[in-house]
């Protein structure tokens, strides 16, 4: 019996223990318990560093955008150039991978931050079909530079053909049309793709087949949101598009890492696992705000849902973006006149 009240008296003390917490909590002021984001890694940072990819690409990182560098006997193939203010770092981490010249440079699209060093990178390249001498009464011709390549509609943005003004500095020299230009260089074929009305209307990305690379220039970025560019010809459904181009092309090794690497514009090295979590997860941000629009939300009603909150720790701000998705989905066309009777 004393057992049993010792115990009943250690349930009475425990109860009203409990209860004066629940009453001393019950008069606390509530408590905002604010959001953490995990801290993003530092890319772009004024530090310039060459790292090998795979086969014989490397990738030149902090440039203002990554920068591709095919490493061959012959020459180097660059793709993108960077901003002007890392060009001399760039340059420098080249240097690292190879001493050959520099002998060909591509242009994924028409953004800055990937070809404001264009003029730069070419100087310090030089052109193989260039003359390098002339005849008995002719002066040597000086080598030119490294030829940029691009779509041409890129080049025809660059300018000024498209209704904005023309760019400073050095515009690509060559360039194609269509969908694909194949192409043999460094001891591999390579696939130059044209990705229509994705981040601007003048994009590419660059497939080395042999060494199993593709450089996805902006199409590709895995810090942060997409920036579409409507104003170039950007479309949220062609960046979409392009992405799960991407991932067609793609080959995983083992439980989809490794195989076939993507270099992005900005961020690390993708595999194909990489690249359908971000095709995944911009999809399902596109398709939510695609449902609030279509029950006729407004861009601030958009925003206050946050479609993004998934994402947001990983991609930083997402206005630009939401603000982006809505007006590219939200255009209004103008529909085609009704026939009259008897038209």
């Amino acid at each position: 019996m004393k057992s049993l009240r010792i115990l009943a008296g250690a349930a009475a003390v425990a109860a009203a223990g409990i209860l004066i917490t629940v009453q001393l909590e019950a008069q606390q002021p509530s408590r905002t318990v604010p959001t953490v984001r995990s801290q993003k890694p530092v890319y772009d940072d004024g530090n310039v560093e060459a790292l090998a990819v795979q086969g014989t690409v490397y990738l030149v990182a902090g440039g203002g955008a990554n920068i591709v560098v095919q490493k061959d006997p012959d020459g180097l193939l660059l793709i993108d150039s960077g901003t002007n203010a890392a060009s001399a770092k760039v340059l420098e981490a080249i240097k690292t991978i190879s001493d050959q010249p520099i002998r060909q440079i591509i242009n994924t699209s028409t953004l800055e931050h990937h070809t404001e060093a264009n003029e730069a990178i070419n100087k310090a390249g030089r052109n193989i079909n260039a003359a390098v001498g002339g005849g008995a009464n002719r002066e040597p011709e000086r080598p030119q530079g490294a030829p940029i390549i691009s779509h041409e509609r890129a080049m025809h943005r660059m300018a000024g053909l498209l209704g904005e003004p023309a760019r400073g500095g050095l515009w690509p020299q060559n360039t194609f049309t269509g969908n694909r230009k194949d192409w043999f260089w460094g001891g591999e074929p390579i696939d130059i793709l044209y990705k229509p009305a994705a981040y601007t209307d003048g994009d590419v990305i660059v497939w080395f087949r042999k060494s199993d690379v593709i450089a996805a220039g902006c199409l590709l970025d895995m810090v942060n949101y997409p920036r579409i560019d409507l104003k170039r010809g950007g479309s949220v459904e062609g960046y979409l598009a392009a992405l799960n181009d991407i991932l067609d092309i793609m080959v995983p090794a083992h439980n989809n890492q490794g195989g076939t690497l993507a270099i992005p514009g900005h961020g690390r090295i993708a595999n194909e696992s990489d690249v359908a979590v971000l095709r995944d997860g911009m999809t399902i941000i596109v398709d939510r705000i695609k449902v609030m629009i279509g029950k006729g939300q407004t861009l601030a009603q958009v925003k206050a849902a946050r479609p993004s909150i998934d994402y947001d720790p990983v991609f930083g701000d997402p206005t630009a973006f939401i603000e982006t998705v809505y007006a590219d989905l939200s255009r209004v066309r103008t529909a085609a006149p009704a026939r009259r009777a008897g038209q």
